[in-house]
């Protein structure tokens, strides 16, 4: 069983957001059992679970006996992907799931503060060893900070070759429990998912290799 966290400090990175749409992608393509936590007090994730019609991915709610339990119980029940969504800070909380974790993920919008907050979730990560993984969120169809944004995020460590742009769809999926998958298999949101869990797949099977400026919608922000 693998365990990504979706971690940022920086509220409004759109980690809740791709969290769902990385579990609904995985079960999708045949990577479940897969299962959602939500760790943050304000319950976004859960809140989208709960109005969706679908059960698959299922939410595995947190019990008192902790989270290294529940993981365990969940490996135990044949799990092969936990999906977790974290508060918007770096707390105790954040440090513990991190600690449980095989891939920590930091959803990074092309802005000079985001930038700036990535640093100390960053820190947390080489702290404890955990290897992370950068997504560049929200960003403007061909707008020049993309690609300086992926270039300065490199220099800590990987960043997906899929760019997530901001569009609409992703909000109106959100509202009633949907993906932007479930809404049209052949929208760009849709492709833009569809690779970056090809991107977080391979880092969890340990293929290290980043083809940061290799992607189309990289050069096409330049």
């Amino acid at each position: 069983m693998h365990v990504i966290a979706f971690a940022s400090q920086k509220g409004g990175s759109g980690k809740t957001t791709l969290a769902g749409h990385v579990a609904v992608e995985a079960q999708r393509q045949g990577l479940g059992p897969v299962a959602l936590m939500d760790t943050d007090p304000q319950g976004s994730l859960s809140q989208w679970w709960n109005v969706r019609q679908a059960e698959e991915p299922f939410f595995a709610r947190a019990s008192e006996a902790g989270l290294e339990a529940d993981l365990a119980r969940l490996k135990e029940g044949g799990v092969k992907l936990v999906v977790i969504d974290t508060p918007p800070a770096i707390t105790s909380t954040i440090q513990h799931v991190i600690s449980l974790s095989d891939l920590v993920v930091i959803p990074t919008r092309p802005s000079p503060h985001d930038l700036r907050a990535a640093g100390a979730t960053v820190q947390l990560c080489e702290k404890l060893s955990k290897p992370l993984a950068f997504v560049l969120n929200g960003a403007s169809p061909r707008a020049r900070i993309t690609t300086e944004a992926a270039i300065a995020l490199s220099h800590h460590g990987a960043v997906a070759p899929s760019v997530v742009h901001q569009r609409v769809d992703f909000a109106s999926s959100m509202i009633d429990g949907r993906t932007v998958m479930e809404l049209s298999e052949k929208s760009k949101s849709t492709g833009e998912i569809g690779e970056l869990l090809h991107f977080l797949e391979k880092r969890l099977r340990g293929d290290t290799s980043s083809p940061l400026l290799e992607n189309q919608s990289l050069r096409g922000a330049a």
